[in-house]
């Protein structure tokens, strides 16, 4: 009977991306090793985290002395699942232990970053490459970047999409804002990568608003957001209303016009795949991952002038509108099933071992 630990540290991060990662991998992965009676895994976690994966889970509460000293719960443990490229792997050097390092993404190429940014990343991912004896990056994209920039010394690397994050049945109506009018939605960290400023231009249709729902992740930036929006007589029909809950969530996804992601890099684009479950047109940067993932269910935008923006939201509007293109949206967002990527993991471990 082999022992997994899939190191959960980034769940302390309840809004972001990384935590769902985490439970939605853990989750699955125990469910089908506890159909098979055929392996085990347990999960390292922040202490305000112990039950996020039911009861009976195998939760180690994560301690400051942890960092100084042998570690008792490593001594069975056949595989470390380090979640992330910027992460840390805690098995000191130990020929026993397998190491597996899943790679989001090698961003910082992408986001404007210095050349002294970009190479302390790149160093903090190959350090953590070194320790590693397979590699999963979650979109081909992500993989290519790795390929070209990452000294991998002949380890593997498979490709393994996230699945979908589950979201919830939307109430009759949300608990926070309630729109007035007709509404695009996006979600995410509010930050200068996400790119969210430049979708103010399709608000010069006067009956629209936009929401954007996540993080404030930048003050100076949701500002500039404002001004910008103040500026094109918008500034009413703007809401930057920060982290929402999963129900009005999904009540802003069933309720919108369509969902917008403009991001300038992605290393997989999960909110993009949440999406796809209501069917709603989608315009996202030609960008990174994101053609990947949307695939030809999505309209793009190649470049972020005004003009060009609107002209690809109104024609994508049309051609969805004539031919009916919920379904195909719908039948997309089911390829990223959790049940499928959990297996993909579990041949995975089970490769290393």
């Amino acid at each position: 009977m082999h022992k997994i630990i899939l190191d959960c540290d980034l769940m302390r991060y309840r809004d972001s991306g990384l935590y769902h990662y985490c439970l939605n991998l853990g989750t699955y992965v125990k469910r089908m090793l506890d159909k098979e009676n055929n392996g085990s895994i347990d999960f390292y976690v922040p202490a305000a985290e112990k039950g996020a994966f039911g009861p009976g889970a195998g939760c180690i509460i994560e301690k400051k002395w942890h960092q100084k000293f042998m570690k008792p719960f490593l001594w069975d443990c056949d595989i470390w699942h380090a979640p992330f490229q910027s992460g840390r792997i805690v098995p000191a050097a130990n020929k026993k232990i397998k190491i597996l390092l899943t790679i989001h993404d090698l961003n910082c190429l992408h986001e404007g970053k210095s050349v002294n940014e970009q190479r302390q990343s790149l160093q903090k991912t190959q350090q953590l490459i070194d320790r590693s004896h397979a590699l999963v990056c979650i979109s081909n994209h992500c993989k290519k970047d790795v390929l070209e920039n990452m000294d991998l010394k002949d380890k593997p690397v498979y490709v393994i999409h996230n699945g979908t994050h589950h979201v919830n049945i939307p109430p009759a109506r949300p608990t926070g804002y309630f729109p007035a009018r007709p509404f695009l939605f996006t979600m995410g960290y509010v930050n200068q990568k996400k790119n969210f400023h430049t979708l103010i231009s399709l608000l010069k249709d006067e009956g629209l608003e936009l929401i954007v729902a996540g993080k404030l992740d930048d003050a100076d930036y949701v500002q500039k957001m404002k001004l910008m929006a103040a500026k094109e007589g918008a500034a009413d029909r703007l809401h930057i209303l920060g982290p929402v809950t999963e129900a009005d969530k999904a009540w802003y996804l069933k309720n919108c016009q369509a969902f917008l992601m403009p991001s300038l890099a992605e290393g997989f684009g999960a909110p993009v795949v949440e999406a796809m479950a209501f069917g709603k047109p989608l315009f996202l940067a030609n960008r990174t991952s994101l053609p990947e993932i949307g695939a030809d269910v999505a309209f793009y935008f190649n470049d972020f002038s005004s003009d060009h923006m609107q002209q690809v939201f109104k024609e994508g509007m049309m051609f969805y509108q004539q031919n009916g293109l919920a379904q195909k949206i719908i039948n997309r967002g089911n390829d990223f099933s959790w049940e499928e990527k959990a297996q993909d993991y579990l041949k995975v471990y089970r490769s290393l071992l």
